[in-house]
């Protein structure tokens, strides 16, 4: 007999036929007549229960049967008469894959904190939590290749190992070859990269922006979804050291086109969330959240705000409140501020524009007040900055000025300054860190939480 997953057993269509399901015991009680047992199998956030009448089963068959083990059964699905259920199986047969020894077994029926499940990050898929964030998480991924395959972009798969900082950062993971315990220096004492795998001195990606520009000036639209690394020693609850990232860009875009598909992108891909992983955010909600599925739906109905970083400013500045970090034309807007303008001043998601050019990367076109770049950042409650992108500079003098400005060193830029030299555009791009919009779309408030397996500072488990 075909197995069938738990999340289509529901349907009406098949009371009264037989059918056969697997998955691992969730719970089981009952008494010397009839045993109930909670079924998962991960498809959905429902379980589905067992009927093993013990006139047809022995104590010694059932007794395997606890929490976490894996089984097979086949019987006959009929109309539940118990509470919060539509239907139940009544067993014929069982088959029992895997035991779990339930003085061992860590994910027994009760409640665990969150971070005693990340230190059981191998395990915790399997609790109601888990499953139900990696089905969302599944979902968006699904949701942001529709839309941008919908639109005409192509997914471009740029470098993992780069020998560019993107960012300007310096924060990079290095990746070499060479012996780290006998490493080959130069006359003058630094290290000899000539000899390293890729003969120069390489590292993991912070972004493939760079990379996906080149795309967008050939092949009009691109969007790069991957893992991308940064080597912050950042402890916090929204920072990762390995996370993945969309990056779209496109050619012919100025910053106005940018926020329009920023905007779009975005809730497409909340509502794509609602319509098919109802059942995973309501459970969220429930659990953690109870203004998760409303806050959602707030993003929906509401045009987001557009607002320059100057009028900003002004607000917070205006605001009265006491912040942690001062407020003053030049900051770089700390999450508290964001979260006002969001949260408390206009109660909606903002896109904010027009940064001081000075805590902005190189790459992004500057205003005519010489002061000020085309920046755009996505503010969302809860999380603060989603997503950050910008118009980029396409005129080549003014990109290799601002490069010599930072001294940046331009040996190595000279591929991207040629996207510049031979047929410019406008164009523009932003980046969403994937991570957030899980969070924002679940409601869970540590990022460690929406990622199977979380690389943070000291932390490279499982």
């Amino acid at each position: 007999m075909k197995r069938t997953k738990i999340v289509d057993i529901f349907d009406p269509a098949l009371i009264g036929s037989d059918v056969s399901v697997k998955g691992w015991v969730r719970t089981r009680r009952g008494n010397k007549h009839v045993q109930f047992v909670a079924l998962n199998d991960g498809s959905t956030i429902k379980n589905i229960q067992i009927v093993f009448d013990m006139t047809r089963f022995t104590d010694e068959q059932l007794k395997p049967v606890t929490t976490g083990s894996a089984i097979h059964v086949t019987g006959k699905l009929v109309e539940s008469m118990g509470k919060g259920q539509t239907c139940e199986i009544q067993a014929d047969t069982l088959e029992v894959y895997g035991t779990a020894d339930p003085e061992a077994y860590p994910l027994q029926k009760k409640g665990h904190t969150l971070e005693f499940l990340r230190e059981k990050a191998h395990l915790r898929p399997r609790t109601n939590t888990f499953g139900a964030v990696l089905r969302i998480r599944s979902a968006l991924a699904m949701a942001i290749h529709r839309f941008f395959q919908e639109r005409g972009f192509f997914y471009l798969h740029t470098p993992l190992i780069t020998a560019s900082d993107a960012e300007g950062a310096g924060a990079m993971f290095q990746v070499t070859t060479l012996d780290l315990n006998d490493l080959p220096r130069t006359e003058d004492g630094k290290i000899d990269y000539s000899n390293d795998f890729f003969g120069k001195h390489t590292s993991l990606t912070v972004s493939g922006q760079l990379e996906g520009e080149l795309g967008a000036t050939a092949l009009g639209a691109i969007y790069t979804f991957g893992p991308t690394f940064r080597a912050e020693n950042s402890n916090t609850p929204r920072h990762l050291a390995e996370f993945w990232m969309i990056e779209p860009e496109v050619a012919f875009f100025d910053i106005k086109d940018n926020m329009d598909l920023a905007e779009d992108f975005i809730k497409y891909c909340v509502r794509y969330a609602l319509d098919h992983c109802r059942d995973d955010i309501e459970f969220l909600s429930q659990m953690y959240d109870e203004n998760l599925v409303a806050r959602l739906e707030s993003v929906l109905k509401d045009e987001f705000v557009r607002l320059s970083y100057s009028d900003g400013i002004k607000i917070l500045e205006e605001s009265g409140k006491k912040f942690e970090f001062p407020v003053y034309w030049g900051a770089d807007l700390s999450s508290e501020h964001e979260r006002y303008l969001v949260e408390e001043h206009f109660k909606r998601p903002v896109i904010l524009t027009d940064y001081p050019k000075e805590i902005k990367a190189f790459y992004m076109k500057q205003n005519e007040d010489g002061k000020t770049v085309r920046a755009m950042d996505v503010l969302f409650p809860q999380i603060g900055e989603i997503i950050g992108g910008s118009e980029r500079e396409e005129s080549y003098e003014k990109l290799s000025k601002r490069i010599e400005e930072l001294g940046i060193p331009m040996k190595d830029m000279w591929w991207y300054l040629d996207t510049r030299r031979f047929g410019t555009v406008p164009h523009s791009g932003f980046g969403l860190g994937f991570e957030r919009l899980v969070l924002f779309v679940t409601g869970m408030t540590n990022i460690r939480d929406v990622i199977p397996f979380p690389r943070t500072p000291g932390n490279a488990e499982f």
